[in-house]
């Protein structure tokens, strides 16, 4: 285990040199789900793209990505055939996904564009989606086997994709907020993300309780809590407090362990979230 991750209640997890994380109040449904968050650790990438990079939209060969999820797919256990990759742009979209969706995104063309989150409750269908600072939200309900993944950047978390997501997961599969748990995973945090006036205003739009969320570091420069601001979205419809896990893990500061974009200024690779329902 990483010791920066031991009383976190993230499992670090390194098998066959490739390294992700798990988080505890999901693996305790490892009989029924398969869930990741990956590090930068254990592919075959090179350069600014060392060496687990798994996007397929930077300048990083083809090849060595496929092989970083095969690879990463292989330690999890779960088949490569099965990926289905969203096509993220910083909104609040959510698609449900089907068997037919499989390979989307990676093996074959796809059609599922302008969505930054994905649910299912269909077996070896396994959800990925994409990281780089922005904050992977995993959501699953073990009895009506329903899982998703969001992908909230701070434009997504103002337009509210969690509360989005999980009024997907109610509406659609007739979930109950009671039996839904949530993690908020490793993301640049409150320490690290600095923004100008205009997004902080953006943000005290929506939030009336905002200075909970932001301090000011000088005359046009805050720092912004998103995981406390989407912690506060998922209470609001309803989830329990004891069901969110926060990983209080920022990128920026582990960027050994994590791609950063501000931690990398700009040149890296790509981190995944990757959730299957067994």
């Amino acid at each position: 285990m990483n010791q920066r991750f031991k009383n976190n209640k993230l499992i670090y997890n390194s098998v066959n040199g490739v390294d992700f994380l798990q988080f505890e109040n999901l693996k305790k449904y490892d009989n029924i789900l398969k869930h990741c968050f990956s590090t930068r650790k254990g592919g075959v990438s090179t350069g600014v793209y060392q060496s687990l990079n798994l996007s397929l939209n930077r300048n990083d060969k083809r090849e060595n990505v496929i092989e970083n999820y095969k690879l990463l797919t292989g330690a999890l256990g779960i088949d490569f055939e099965n990926l289905v990759l969203s096509n993220q742009i910083h909104d609040n979209k959510v698609k449900v996904v089907e068997e037919k969706d499989r390979g989307k995104g990676i093996i074959c063309d796809s059609d599922i564009i302008g969505y930054d989150g994905l649910v299912t409750n269909k077996r070896g269908v396994a959800l990925v989606t994409f990281y780089a600072d922005c904050v992977p939200i995993f959501f699953f309900d073990p009895k009506e086997k329903v899982a998703a993944v969001s992908h909230s950047g701070w434009k997504s978390t103002l337009k509210g994709i969690a509360r989005e997501t999980i009024q997907i997961i109610i509406n659609e599969f007739s979930s109950k907020p009671e039996d839904i748990e949530v993690v908020v995973g490793p993301s640049i945090m409150k320490c690290c993300f600095e923004v100008g006036n205009e997004v902080y205003e953006e943000f005290s739009k929506k939030y009336e309780n905002i200075d909970l969320f932001a301090y000011r570091i000088s005359n046009e420069k805050w720092k912004l809590d998103l995981h406390g601001m989407i912690k506060y979205d998922i209470l609001s419809e309803g989830i329990l407090e004891d069901n969110i896990l926060l990983s209080g893990v920022c990128t920026k500061c582990n960027n050994d362990i994590f791609f950063s974009h501000r931690g990398d200024n700009g040149k890296t690779g790509t981190l995944a979230a990757i959730m299957q329902i067994l």
